[in-house]
């Protein structure tokens, strides 16, 4: 019995020294997990701190490289000179500004423009962009500058500017030939075809109201002259270069031109700019200036412009 429990007291010493032993070594091992996550987790912290150091960095070298740019930029549109503009059109206007059996734009204006291009020395690039949607492309900054013959125009001032005329132009009335219509005041009551938001559809509006029903406005003047002439109005009102061109490519049509110097004022054409594009409009007007001065101008439209 004795040996017994002296046997069984041992057994009970040595399972109580594992288990202390047990207790140490899953002590040791927290310890050493304790440590290691620490270690971890202050390595991860200097690690996000050098990274966040980092896109600070690149953020504060971003931000100083793109001012540069811009600094740059800005010193280049200070400095350098213009060599190339981008010109919008209506290219349906004959004999001013149309499109050719090979699809190039060409027409007075055309000639005009490349005449003080050579002068100046600079390229151009002529984009046929259409009448109506030509003065927001302007406005936008999509084209430097507009040649379709334009009128200079109080209204149109407002919004754009202008350079020195280099066209005269006037209105005048189309009719079929068996027409009784002798000019302005014969139009009180007709119904009257015009290119829209032209200064024949200008004139009128002013002469009958901007309302009046009996104004047909067309995108474009030979349009407007179809619509004549296949019995839909009376009468088309347009500027002198267009009617006439349409007469000269219609020889055996069945019409009259009316002239009313009294009733309808002088016109002068401009090259239209941005307002406030004061670089281009006197690089322009400089150009202008030389082709009169030249004869270059005289030469082309047959007209002399003081």
């Amino acid at each position: 019995m004795f040996t017994f429990a002296l046997k069984s007291g041992g057994k009970l010493n040595a399972s109580k020294k594992m288990k202390g032993v047990e207790v140490i070594v899953k002590r040791k091992n927290f310890l050493f997990m304790l440590l290691l996550v620490s270690i971890t987790v202050l390595f991860v912290a200097c690690g996000g701190g050098n990274a966040n150091n980092d896109a600070d960095n690149n953020d504060g070298n971003t931000e100083e490289n793109n001012n540069n740019e811009n600094t740059e930029e800005a010193n280049n549109d200070g400095g350098e000179e213009i060599t190339k503009l981008v010109v919008g059109s209506d290219a349906t206007y004959a004999p001013m500004e149309y499109i050719d059996d090979s699809g190039e734009i060409v027409g007075i204006d055309i000639d005009i423009i490349d005449a003080i291009a050579e002068e100046l020395g600079i390229e151009l690039e002529v984009k046929n962009i259409g009448w109506e949607p030509l003065f927001p492309a302007l406005k936008n900054g999509e084209i430097d500058f507009a040649v379709s013959s334009i009128t200079i125009t109080e209204e149109r001032q407002k919004e754009f500017d202008f350079t020195e005329p280099y066209y005269e132009a006037k209105q005048v009335i189309l009719v079929p030939e068996d027409s009784d219509i002798s000019g302005l005041a014969d139009l009180e009551d007709k119904r009257v075809t015009v290119q829209i938001n032209t200064t024949g559809h200008i004139a009128m509006q002013e002469f009958v109201g901007e309302t009046n029903p009996n104004i047909v406005a067309s995108e474009t003047m030979p349009i407007a002259i179809q619509e004549m002439l296949n019995g839909n109005a009376e009468a088309s009102v347009g500027d002198n270069s267009t009617v006439n061109e349409y007469l000269k490519n219609n020889p055996d049509a069945k019409v009259k031109v009316i002239e009313d110097d009294d009733s309808f004022e002088k016109e002068f054409y401009g090259l239209m700019v941005q307002k406030g594009n004061v670089e281009v409009l006197e690089l322009l007007d400089e150009g202008i200036k030389a082709v009169k001065e030249n004869g270059k101008l005289k030469e082309i439209t047959g007209l002399d412009l003081d």
